[in-house]
C-alpha cells in the first residue's frame, strides 16, 4: 500500500498520469472513494498518460467510455447500477480484455467480478485542505514485478509522517 497525497485537481491527474507509465494491456484498476473524491480527474491524467488526447469525461450516465491511445481505454462507472445482474448485462467480462486499460469506478461493489490481479486507488477528500489522500494498493503478480517501480514514480506525493508506503 501507498499513501499519497494530491494538492488539487491538476495534482491528481498528474497522479494519474505517473501511474499510467506502469499500466499495460489487460490491467484493471478499481477507483473507490465518495462522490467527488477525484476518481475522474485520476482517469483523465491516467488516460493523458496513455496517449488519450480527447477530453475525458465521467460515465456516470452512459455507464462505458470508450478512448483511444497507445493502449485502448475504457471508463466504466457501475455506481448507477444495483445489481449484480446489471454488471453482467453490461458486459463488464467483455470488456475486461487483454488489449485495453479498464478503470472501473465504484469497482469494490464488483469485486467479486473483476481479475484476482489489479491495482485499486481509493481517494478521500481532505476536509483540512480539500486536497486528496490517494491509497494505491495491489493484488497479482503482474503487479508484485511492477511494484517498487511504481512507489518511486509516486515518491513524490507521499504523505507526510509515511514513507509512501502506508507506514509511518
Amino acid at each position: 500500500m501507498i499513501e499519497l497525497l494530491a494538492a488539487g485537481p491538476e495534482d491528481t491527474r498528474e497522479l494519474g498520469e505517473a501511474v499510467a507509465g506502469f499500466l499495460e494491456p489487460g490491467d484493471v484498476v478499481v477507483l473507490t472513494g465518495d462522490l467527488g473524491a477525484g476518481k475522474t480527474t485520476f482517469v483523465q491524467g491516467a488516460a493523458r498518460g496513455l496517449g488519450v488526447d480527447r477530453g475525458v469525461v465521467s460515465p456516470t450516465f452512459t455507464l462505458v467510455r470508450e478512448y483511444v491511445g497507445r493502449v485502448p481505454v475504457r471508463h466504466v462507472d457501475v455506481y448507477r447500477l444495483d445489481r449484480v445482474q446489471e454488471v453482467i448485462d453490461l458486459g463488464l467480462e467483455d470488456l475486461l480484455s487483454e488489449d485495453a486499460v479498464v478503470f472501473v469506478e465504484w469497482g469494490d461493489v464488483v469485486a467479486a467480478l473483476l481479475p484476482e490481479d489489479h491495482l485499486e486507488v481509493e481517494l478521500f477528500v481532505r476536509p483540512e485542505d480539500q486536497g486528496r489522500m490517494v491509497i494505491v494498493s495491489a493484488t497479482g503478480p503482474s503487479w508484485a514485478r511492477r511494484w517498487e517501480r511504481l512507489e518511486g514514480a509516486t515518491e513524490r506525493w507521499a504523505a507526510p509522517g509515511s514513507n509512501g508506503r502506508g507506514e509511518t
